[in-house]
C-alpha cells in the first residue's frame, strides 16, 4: 500500500507539472466526452487505459466480476445498468467494448462448476448472469486459460446489451457499435470477435 500512497502524493507534481499536461487536466473540469464505454472484469491484471492507451476523459469504464452485463430491468435497477444507460444516453458514447480476459476466475468457476458457497453473493451474481444453457457453460474441454469460454461469454454479454432500450435504439440508428474483445494477461495480446466469422474463435484486433 505504501507505494500506492507515495504515488498518489506525488501524482500532481509528477504528471501535471508540464504546462501542456497541466492544460489537459484543467480542461477536464468542463466535463467529459469519452469515446467508448469499456466493460471489463474487476481483475487487477486488466488495466483498460494501459491496454488502449486512453488518456483521462477518453474511456468510460464499467468493471464487474466476470465482465457480466446484467439484464435491463426497471423493477430491479442496478449500478451496472445505470452506468450503461448514462454512458449511452447522456455521454453519447459511440462504441461499447466488452473485454474478457484469459485466466478469468469468475468464468473459470462457472465452467468448472466450482464450489462458491464461501462467496454466496458472487455465486448468486454468476448464477443469474450465466444460466444453465448459456454459451459460456457449453464450451468443452476447458483449457487452463479458459480462452474459449471467456470469448463465448463476452459475445453473450453483447446479446444482453442489445436488450437495453437505449442501446437497441442507437444500434438500429447506426450511431452505436458493439464489440467483444479478449485480452491475454500473460502476453498482452488483444483479439476481437468478428460477427461474420461465427461466435469463435476471436481474431487479430
Amino acid at each position: 500500500m505504501k507505494s500506492l500512497i507515495d504515488n498518489a502524493r506525488s501524482f500532481a507534481a509528477t504528471h501535471v507539472a508540464d504546462p501542456e499536461r497541466a492544460e489537459a487536466f484543467r480542461a477536464l473540469e468542463a466535463g467529459q466526452s469519452p469515446e467508448a464505454l469499456f466493460i471489463t472484469c474487476s481483475d487487477s491484471r486488466v488495466v483498460p487505459a494501459l491496454i488502449t492507451g486512453a488518456r483521462p476523459g477518453e474511456l468510460f469504464e464499467l468493471r464487474t466480476a466476470g465482465n457480466v452485463v446484467p439484464p435491463y430491468s426497471l423493477d430491479h435497477p442496478t449500478g451496472e445498468s445505470a452506468t450503461i444507460e448514462f454512458a449511452v444516453r447522456v455521454l453519447g458514447v459511440r462504441d461499447i467494448v466488452v473485454c474478457g480476459h484469459s485466466h478469468c476466475g469468475a468464468v473459470g468457476a462457472v465452467v468448472r462448476g466450482d464450489d462458491l458457497s464461501a462467496v454466496p453473493a458472487l455465486r448468486g451474481w454468476l448464477e443469474r448472469a450465466v444460466p444453465p444453457h448459456a454459451p459460456t457453460r457449453t464450451v468443452t474441454p476447458v483449457s487452463p486459460d479458459v480462452a474459449e469460454a471467456v470469448q463465448a461469454h463476452s459475445v453473450a454479454q453483447l446479446e444482453t446489451l442489445r436488450g437495453y432500450p437505449c442501446i437497441r435504439e442507437r444500434v438500429e440508428a447506426g450511431t452505436l457499435s458493439l464489440h467483444a474483445w479478449y485480452y491475454e494477461v500473460h502476453t498482452g495480446v488483444v483479439r476481437a470477435h468478428r460477427p461474420d466469422e461465427g461466435r469463435l474463435p476471436f481474431g487479430p484486433l
